[in-house]
C-alpha cells in the first residue's frame, strides 16, 4: 500500500522529528509532505515536499505564519495515496490532497493540539498580538477538521486529556519511541566530538532542547548560577543570544553545542551532574533518555506530566544503585532550585541540602567572570 507521512515542518533537533524518522523508517516509500525543511541532511532530498510558505521568510518566523497554516494545509496538490500519516502539533492534521489521496484515510498522531491557540498559558508566543487576533477563528477550524480523522492517538496522557477537550475526541495512546538501549551503549564518537566533549568543564549542569521560549532554558542558566555549577545547552534556535547574555549577567560559565548527533548528546548526558528539564512539555523525551544514560533529572512536579513523573521516581527500569547514588548527590548540591523552576522538584528525599562546594574554578560563577563557549557537534 502507498501513503503519504505529513509533519508540521522538519527541524534537526526535537522529539518531534525523531517520530518521523521512525515513521519514515517504517514506510520508506512514503513521500514525506511539510511545510517547510530546515534539516536537508535528515533525509533523502527527492522524499521531501515542501509548501510555498518555504519560499518566503515566514518559514523563520512560526507564529507570524501561523495564520496562512491552515489554508496551506487544504491546498497540497495531486497525490496518489492510501493512506496518510500526520505528525502533528499544530495544523498537519488538516492536511488535504488532490486527486486519489483526497479521500485516503487520515491517521493523526497527536504531540500536542495547538499550544499557540489552545493553551497559550503553556508557550508564551500564543501571546503575540497576531497569534491572539486569530486564534478564536483557528481554534473552530481546527476543531472541525479534527473530525476528519479515522483515527486519532495521543503520545501521553496529558494530551489525550487536551485532546478531548478542545476537540471533543477520545484518543488512544502511544508513547513515543525512546532508543533506551541505544543510549546505554557506548557511544562512538568521531574527532571534532570528541574535541567538544574533551574541552567541557568537568562537572557541569546539562540542557538540551530547542532554544525557544517554552523551554525555559532560562532555568538551566539560573540552576548554574544558584549551584555554581557550569551549565552546557545543547540544541539552537532563537534564544540563543539572549541565554548566552543571561550567562554573563550571572557570571555563569555557559557552553553551547550546537545541534549535536545523538552519540554526543548521550555522552552529554552522560558526563553531567544532572539533567535540568524546567519545559511542561507534552511527553518528555529528553529526561527518559537522560536516564537512560544513568543521570539524574531535576524537573518540574507539575499535573499536566503524569508520566514523566512517575519515569522520575522510578527511573527507566527501576536504576541501580549508582543512579540513585547521582540523583541524590544532585540534589544535594542545588540551593533552593524550586523557586527557580516554579514549583517541588522531584528528589528522592524530597528536599534540597545546602552542601559546601570547594572554590569554584574561574569562569564558573561567583566573582569570577562569566564566560560564554560556542561548540559544533
Amino acid at each position: 500500500m502507498t501513503g503519504i507521512i505529513v509533519h508540521e515542518w522538519l527541524e534537526r533537533f526535537g522529539g518531534a522529528e525523531n517520530v518521523v524518522d521512525r515513521f519514515a523508517a517504517l514506510y520508506p516509500g512514503a513521500p514525506i509532505q511539510a511545510l517547510w525543511n530546515d534539516a536537508p541532511g535528515r533525509f533523502d532530498p527527492t522524499r521531501v515536499h515542501e509548501t510555498w510558505l518555504a519560499r518566503t521568510p515566514l518559514r523563520r518566523r512560526k507564529a507570524l505564519a501561523l495564520p496562512f497554516q491552515p489554508q496551506t494545509w487544504r491546498h497540497l496538490g495531486v497525490q496518489d495515496a492510501e493512506w496518510i500519516v500526520c505528525s502533528s502539533h499544530l495544523f498537519a492534521h488538516h492536511a488535504r490532497f488532490a486527486g486519489p489521496a483526497r479521500d485516503a484515510p487520515k491517521h493523526v498522531y497527536v504531540h500536542t493540539p495547538a499550544r499557540y491557540i489552545w493553551n497559550p498559558e503553556l508557550d508564551e508566543r500564543g501571546s503575540s498580538a497576531v497569534v491572539r487576533a486569530a486564534a478564536p477563528a483557528l481554534r473552530a477550524i481546527d476543531r472541525t477538521r479534527a473530525e476528519e480523522a479515522a483515527s486519532i492517538v495521543a503520545n501521553s496522557i496529558a494530551v489525550r486529556d487536551r485532546i478531548r477537550e478542545h476537540w471533543g475526541v477520545d484518543a488512544d495512546v502511544i508513547h513515543p519511541p525512546v532508543d533506551v538501549a541505544g543510549l546505554r551503549a557506548s557511544a562512538v564518537l568521531g574527532p571534532a566530538e570528541t574535541a567538544v566533549l574533551d574541552a567541557l568543564p568537568s562537572e557541569y549542569l546539562l540542557g538540551a532542547s530547542r532554544f525557544v521560549p517554552y523551554k525555559r532554558l532560562d532555568v538551566v542558566v539560573r540552576a548554574g548560577a544558584a549551584s555554581a555549577l557550569p551549565v552546557v545547552l545543547a540544541g539552537g534556535g532563537p534564544e540563543r543570544d539572549a541565554l548566552a547574555a543571561l550567562a554573563r549577567e550571572l557570571g555563569v560559565r555557559l557552553v553551547l553545542v550546537d545541534s549535536p548527533g545523538r552519540a554526543l548528546l548521550s555522552e552529554l548526558y552522560r558526563r553531567s551532574v544532572a539533567y535540568v528539564f524546567p519545559a511542561v512539555e507534552d511527553f518528555g523525551i529528553m529526561p527518559v533518555e537522560a536516564m537512560a544514560t544513568g543521570t539524574p533529572v531535576i524537573g518540574r512536579t507539575v499535573p499536566e506530566q503524569p508520566v514523566l513523573h512517575e519515569r522520575l521516581r522510578r527511573g527507566v527500569e527501576q536504576p541501580g544503585a549508582q543512579y540513585r547514588r547521582r540523583h541524590h548527590q544532585a540534589g544535594q548540591r542545588f540551593l533552593r532550585l524550586q523557586g527557580h523552576l516554579h514549583g517541588p522538584v522531584d528528589l528522592p528525599d524530597g528536599q534540597l541540602r545546602r552542601q559546601q562546594r570547594r572554590p569554584a574554578d574561574p569562569g564558573v560563577g561567583g566573582e569570577h567572570p562569566a564566560e560564554v563557549d560556542h561548540r559544533s557537534g
